[in-house]
C-alpha cells in the first residue's frame, strides 16, 4: 500500500485514540480493506484520497455509529461520544441542541397561534364568555377577525421557521454521517 494510504490510516487511529485498542484496530482494519480493494479496482492513491474524504469527519462518522450502536451502558460508548464531541467540536455541540429545540417550539407556536385566534374569533361571534378569551389581543387591534388573520399569518411564519429548522438539523447530521457512506462500493 502506497504511503500515502499508511498516513492516511495513521490520522484515523489518532483521532480514535480515546477509544479501546481492539476498537481502533477493527476500524482501520476496515478502512484498510476498502482501499485495497479500490486499488485492485484500478483506483489510484490519489482517487481513494479524495473519495474517503478529511480523516477528521471518517473519524468522526464512525465515533457517531459507535454512540448509535447498541443501548445498554457501556464504557466504550461514553468514550466514543467523549472523542466524538471533541472532534464535533463547538458547532456540534451548539448546532445540534439549538436546533433540536427551536425546531419543535416553532412548530408548535405555529400551530398554537391559529388556535388562539380562531378561540377569539369564535368566542366574540357566538358570545360564549370562554374564559381568559379577553386576553388574547393584538396590540392596536380590536377586531376578533383580524386578530384571527393575524395569528393564521403569524402561526404560518413559525410553522415555516420551525419546519426550516428540522430541515437544517436532518441536514447537519446527514452531512456529518455522509464521510463514512462514502467509503461503501
Amino acid at each position: 500500500m502506497e504511503k500515502v494510504l499508511n498516513n492516511y490510516l495513521e490520522v484515523i487511529e489518532r483521532y480514535l485514540k480515546p477509544l479501546p485498542v481492539s476498537e481502533r484496530v477493527d476500524i482501520v482494519k476496515e478502512i484498510k480493506s476498502e482501499m485495497l480493494e479500490l486499488q485492485q479496482n484500478g483506483k489510484t492513491a490519489e482517487e481513494i484520497m479524495e473519495r474517503l474524504g478529511n480523516p477528521k469527519e471518517m473519524a468522526k462518522a464512525y465515533l457517531g455509529d459507535l454512540i448509535v450502536k447498541g443501548s445498554s451502558f457501556s464504557w466504550n460508548r461514553i468514550l466514543a461520544i467523549c472523542a466524538y464531541y471533541s472532534l464535533a467540536g463547538l458547532s456540534g455541540m451548539i448546532v445540534i441542541p439549538v436546533l433540536a429545540v427551536c425546531a419543535p417550539v416553532f412548530i408548535f407556536c405555529g400551530v398554537a397561534a391559529p388556535v388562539m385566534g380562531a378561540v377569539k374569533l369564535i368566542d366574540a361571534l357566538l358570545h360564549l364568555g370562554i374564559p381568559y378569551a379577553q386576553y388574547i389581543v393584538v396590540s392596536g387591534i380590536k377586531n376578533p377577525m383580524l386578530i384571527f388573520l393575524f395569528c393564521l399569518i403569524t402561526g404560518a411564519a413559525l410553522a415555516a421557521v420551525g419546519y426550516g429548522c428540522w430541515k437544517l438539523l436532518v441536514h447537519y447530521i446527514k452531512g456529518m454521517s455522509k464521510v463514512k457512506h462514502n467509503l461503501s462500493l
